[in-house]
């Protein structure tokens, strides 16, 4: 029933951008916060960026911070990741989320939904 669908991802060259989309359905989409994770191969899944309701929050990780940017578009059950200088360290599978309560934090991955996820490569 619920659905979070990430498209855009690619191969990109050290320092390219590269800017990721997720589509929702299934859910009210604006009443939720919404977190964007990756995960690299042998690695856990690490919180990325998140957002609030109504876009007036943002949070990253702090290696993100200034690079990437989260931003939603409730008219359109979408949010996105604006990936900029991005590094060969950024490579990883991108998934969106979705909860309803913030809770004690963005970072934490206890979310409702989660997506399917999309590559992203960074070479160099």
């Amino acid at each position: 029933q619920v659905q979070l669908v990430e498209s855009g991802g690619g191969e990109v060259q050290a320092g390219g951008s590269l800017r990721l989309s997720c589509a929702a359905s299934g859910i009210t989409f604006r009443i939720y916060y919404m977190g964007w994770f990756r995960q690299a191969p042998g690695k856990e899944r690490e919180f990325v960026g998140g957002i609030s309701r109504t876009a007036s929050t943002t949070y990253y990780a702090s290696s993100v911070e200034g690079r990437f940017t989260v931003s939603r578009d409730n008219a359109k059950n979408t949010v996105s990741l604006q990936m900029n200088s991005l590094k060969p360290e950024d490579t990883a599978v991108y998934s969106c989320a979705a909860k309803y309560y913030l809770g004690s934090r963005y970072v934490g991955d206890e979310y409702n939904y989660w997506g399917q996820g999309t590559q992203v490569t960074v070479s160099s």
